[in-house]
């Protein structure tokens, strides 16, 4: 896994991850010291995948030092559930550090294999149809949205037709 940054990269690194993901420039990644172990993603992301639902934690905001001094104890010893949240401000979460598996329990994503190295982060997806996938057409569509939709397809034919 070539340009994971390590635990210590993230550590010497945090007001500058902040930073970044407030100005909207870094997503979610991944680090660890030989494979993925921990992903950091912005809070907005964590709630809007349902994360506060999803996990019981302490909701306590870690500033970037006393996370730095942390996070190899929390990397070494996350345990399910125990999601870290991080903020310049102490009133304020910006990011939150999970285990890998913690994010893909987040994302909703399956484990991988025993033994494949996986990163959460820049996993890829099947993206080919279903043997039983066939194309939908527009009629198709707008009688699924309901009987409003297929009026409206119905008006907006007959005006490309220019009539009224």
């Amino acid at each position: 896994m070539t340009g994971l940054p390590s635990v210590d990269d993230v550590r010497a690194e945090l007001p500058a991850v902040l930073a970044r993901f407030r100005a909207g420039r870094t997503h979610a990644f991944s680090f660890g010291d030989r494979e993925p172990e921990a992903v950091m993603l912005t809070y907005d992301e964590f709630e809007d995948l349902g994360g506060e639902r999803k996990f019981s934690f302490d909701s306590t905001v870690l500033t970037p030092t006393t996370l730095a001094g942390r996070l190899p104890t929390l990397i070494d010893s996350s345990q399910p559930g125990t999601p870290v949240v991080c903020g310049i401000d102490p009133t304020t979460p910006e990011a939150v550090v999970l285990t890998t598996s913690q994010y893909r329990q987040l994302r909703g994503d399956d484990e991988p294999p025993p033994g494949v190295p996986d990163d959460p982060t820049r996993r890829t997806y099947a993206t080919e149809p279903l043997p039983d996938s066939r194309p939908f057409d527009l009629d198709e569509i707008a009688g699924l949205l309901g009987p409003e939709a297929v009026e409206e397809l119905e008006i907006l034919r007959r005006e490309e037709r220019g009539e009224s």
